[in-house]
This record gives structure tokens, sequence and C-alpha cells, in this order.
């Protein structure tokens, strides 16, 4: 899932305002790096059951390939956005961006499950300072009108990759194409990294924040290192035969996360800026919606990953045939999102309520037509898959913009940082907790159960949780403000803040 982001505020130093041939290609380079972006995350999914048999992966493996990207993705969008204002917006975008294709030729060197997860991981960190970039040149770069016009660029390319990428990752694989099989879905981040870089160099203005702020280092790493000492144990916990130490470890973990938040507060009172101030969490519709995030994106997080496993190890379709069971979910949140953002300014909340309901029904849906161990027809799937788009594209575009409505303007930066950070946690929370049930449920079938009907129990059990989630979801927006101002550009507590169109996992 490529990352829901807050915008960095526009730049006191910024250079003289684009238009024109010049706005333009800049403009194109930097929808280059998005779509590239999401493209490898969808493509990803579609591709993770062909991934785990050629390289012999386990099934914490595979579930470590899709975490350990959105966790690092997370980790680097705490700290991007602010290493980008000092040391230079474009210089880190190009950076970062031969990081990304870099590291994306690795991944599809890849020999071992091990090393595909390392690169994943070094992929997401590359990301995560990335994808802040984007929005600091779109603020710096364009004046009002120009910068409406390249946010709505901005989320119609979003959404041209996520039709694409499950067509895409799944033409790549059945093709097979010089032999390279899964591979193919890496390499075809390089050309795309490759134009941009190119074009970057020739165009993109430079541009930094003349209030220079000391990075919150420490605090970054005790908050990705207390969530990664939650989740190792709950991905691996199976194979280890869920050993006393494992839960020692997520005790460990909350310990850690309980002492980040006395540091970070130990940084407020020295009159530094903290990755997260702990005031924040006192604002209840901020916790409410911190909350929501995780529940909400966790669940669509574990979605693809299990859909994808059930329709090909189970139904016996094709790396193609399950891509083309996926687009009518992108379709339906493309057709919504337009719906939901201009409509965010009067009835925000009702819009998150209403599109987590709707999810919850088309998982309802799904869990009907999988329950009895029966093979779904196409339609039924892409009904059920359409319908929960259609929820998507209503709440994914808007959720960030409606929590900071409840914040105050001098705190939008912080706590849109933090709340996009939470839902990249959420998305990796969601693939290691729901995907190990899927697991476990596989590892321990029913009597006389047939090969569909297994994968298709345990699909179901995922289902029936992420049913849950979105209530529990919708039950907490019910917190959140009323509705969030619609002014793009602007003060992010008051601005549409583009994101993840369609919430596609990583």
């Amino acid at each position: 899932m490529t990352a829901t982001t807050t915008p960095p505020p526009a730049s006191a130093a910024s250079p003289s305002r684009l238009s024109g041939e010049a706005g333009g290609i800049t403009l194109l380079v930097i929808l280059f790096a998005s779509f590239m972006d999401l493209l490898d995350a969808t493509i990803l999914t579609v591709a993770a059951p062909a991934i785990a048999t050629d390289l012999q992966a386990s099934q914490a493996q595979l579930q470590w390939m899709l975490a350990s990207y959105v966790l690092a993705l997370g980790s680097g969008l705490i700290t991007g956005g602010r290493i980008g204002d000092d040391y230079g917006r474009r210089r880190v975008f190009l950076a970062s961006l031969v990081a990304f294709a870099v590291a994306s030729g690795v991944c599809a060197l890849a020999t071992s499950p091990e090393m595909l997860i390392a690169t994943r991981v070094v992929q997401g960190l590359a990301g995560g300072l990335m994808v802040p970039q984007v929005f600091g040149i779109i603020r710096s770069s364009f004046d009002r009108a120009g910068m409406a016009k390249a946010f709505g660029a901005f989320g119609a390319v979003q959404g041209l990759a996520a039709v694409a990428g499950p067509l895409l990752g799944g033409f790549l694989v059945e093709a097979d194409l010089f032999g390279l099989g899964w591979r193919t879905i890496f390499w075809v981040n390089v050309p795309f990294a490759a134009v941009a870089f190119v074009l970057g160099m020739r165009v993109l203005p430079e541009s930094t924040s003349e209030h220079r702020a000391v990075l919150d280092v420490v605090g970054a790493a005790l908050s990705s290192l207390a969530v990664f000492l939650v989740l190792l144990p709950l991905v691996q916990g199976r194979d280890w035969g869920w050993p006393w130490w494992g839960f020692g470890l997520m005790g460990a973990g909350a310990l850690l996360m309980a002492g980040f938040l006395r540091y970070e507060g130990s940084l407020v009172r020295r009159g530094r800026q903290p990755v997260l101030d702990p005031a924040l969490l006192r604002v209840r519709s901020f916790t409410a919606g911190l909350l929501a995030s995780v529940f909400f994106f966790g669940a669509i997080g574990a979605l693809f990953l299990t859909l994808s496993i059930y329709l090909q190890i189970g139904t016996g379709r094709t790396a193609w045939q399950t891509g083309l069971v996926i687009l009518p979910y992108a379709i339906g949140s493309i057709l919504t999102s337009g719906v939901g953002i201009a409509l965010a300014a009067r009835a925000g909340r009702a819009l998150l309520v209403s599109g987590s309901l709707i999810l919850a029904t088309s998982q309802v849906l799904l869990w009907y037509l999988v329950r009895d161990g029966q093979d779904p027809g196409y339609w039924m799937l892409a009904t059920a898959m359409f319908v929960g788009g259609l929820g998507l594209g209503l709440a994914a575009p808007i959720l960030v913009n409606v929590v900071l409505a409840g914040i105050p303007s001098q705190d939008a930066g912080a706590a849109g940082g933090v709340l996009s950070t939470a839902i990249q946690i959420g998305a990796a929370a969601g693939i290691a907790v729901l995907g190990t049930i899927f697991f476990a449920a596989l590892d321990n079938p029913g009597a006389g159960s047939s090969r569909l009907g297994v994968f298709g129990d345990a699909f179901a059990a995922v289902i029936l949780v992420e049913i849950g989630l979105y209530v529990l979801a919708a039950m907490l927006m019910l917190l959140l403000p009323k509705a969030a101002a619609a002014e793009p550009g602007e003060d992010p507590s008051t601005a549409d803040v583009p994101g993840n169109e369609t919430g596609a996992p990583a």
C-alpha cells in the first residue's frame, strides 16, 4: 500500500512557481514515482503465491515479505518530510528514487526469502523518504490553481495504478517473460525510475524550509523497534511453537512503547520537536482516529494476501484470473473516491462510517460465497469485491483529513505524520494477525474436508474477523469531527490530504 500521507506545509524557501511545460514535466516526474510505488504494492499481492513456491518460503516468511515493506515505509514517513525540508526536497526525492529502483532490482535477483525480505525493507524505507517529497514539491512548486490540478492528477494516477497493478501482476507472472516469472514484477520498477530520474535531474526545482528542525531519530527508532517486537512473535509464533519468550518479546515491545512515549514527553518539555507529542493522545477524536485507522487498514492489509492464496492455491485460479477478481475492487473505489472527497467538507464523518459499514457488508457477501467449500463463480466474487471498493472509495481518501479536523492547526503536521504511520502499522499488523489466523486454520483442517473446503474455511475465518474490524472502525469513527474543511493546498489541518486512493496493501 503506498502511503496515505499528510503533505508538509509549503516551504518558506520555495522556488518560483512553475507553469507551462516546466510545470507539466515536473508533475510528470513525481507522478511517475507515485505510480511506481503503488503499482509495486498491488502487483506483489497477486504474485505472492508464485514467490512463495519459487523461493520455498514458509508461511511466516510470506507474511514478512508484505509486512516488512509497510513497516519500513511507515518508519520512513516519520522523518522523510523533515529530511526533505532540511536537505532539499529535490535532492532527497532523487536519492530515494534511485534507492527504490536499486532495491527493486535486488528484489528481482533474490535467491532466498530472507534476501527478499531484507531488500523489501530497503525498498520500504526508500518509499517512505520519497512519498513526502512528492507532496512537498507540489506545494512548493505550483500556485494555488496548479496545486489543485496537481493533486487531482495525483489521485487519478493512484487510481490508474490500482487498476493496472493486479492485471499487470497477473499478466507478468503468467507470461513468464524471458523465463523470469514473478521477478518481472520488480524489474518493471526500473524503467519507470530511470525515466523519472533523468527527467527529474533536468526539471525538478530545489526547495527547503527556512526552519530547520532536529530530527527525533531516537524516537523514530524506539517506536519502530517497539512495533517490530510486538509483530515478530505474532508472525513467527506458529513456526516457533509459541514459546514463552515469544510472549516476553511482545511484553518488551509494550514496555518499549511506554518508554517511547515518556521520551517524547521529555522532548516536548525541553522545547524540541518529537515524532509524537503525547498530548495529542489526550484529544479524544485523534485517539479514536488512530484506532479506527489501525482497524480499518488492518483489515484491508490482510484481505488481498489471503484472498490471493485462496483463489490461486485453493480454487486453482491463475495469477491473471486472480487479478481479474481483484479488479472490480479498484474500479469501485475509483468510482466513489471523487464523491467522498467532494462531500467531505459537509459529511466527512457520515461518509467514513458508511464506507466502513459498506466494506463490512461486502465481507459478509464474500463470507457467504466461500463458507460452504464450493468454488464461487467469477461474477459473484466480482460483485462482492466491487461493493467493497465502493465503501473503500468513500472512506480511505478522506480518513486522515477528517481526523485532522479536530486537531489545532499548529499540531496538524505532526498529527498527520503520526496518523499516516499508524495506517502503515495497521496494515502490517493486519497481515501479521489475520495471516496467522489464516495459516493456522490451514494447518488444522476439519475432518474430511476437501482442499477447496480447507482453504474456504481458512479464508472464511479471516473474513469474520475483518467484518468485526470494520464494525469497530465504524463505531470509533462516530467520535470523529463531523466534517473536514475542503481547501486543498492550505494548512494540513484544513486541507484535503491526498493519499492512497485505493487503500491497496503494500
